[in-house]
């Protein structure tokens, strides 16, 4: 596994985690939930695109 994209993973979690502290001090509540779904649906899209890539290597790995 590639050291690097845990390390994004990461660094979108802690952008996320401060974004919504401060968005929710500042009263807009609303804002800190779209970006924290904004952020899920980023982090899940590279996931996807990973496990879509370890498919194709296991497929070309068996001659599928």
């Amino acid at each position: 596994m590639d050291v690097d994209l845990i390390f994004k993973i990461a660094a979108v979690g802690i952008l996320v985690a401060v974004l919504n502290i401060l968005l929710q001090r500042s009263g807009r509540d609303e804002q800190a939930l779209m970006t924290t779904i904004t952020a899920l649906v980023v982090v899940l899209m590279v996931v996807v695109q990973k496990i879509s890539e370890l498919f194709g290597m296991i497929k070309s790995l068996f001659n599928l």
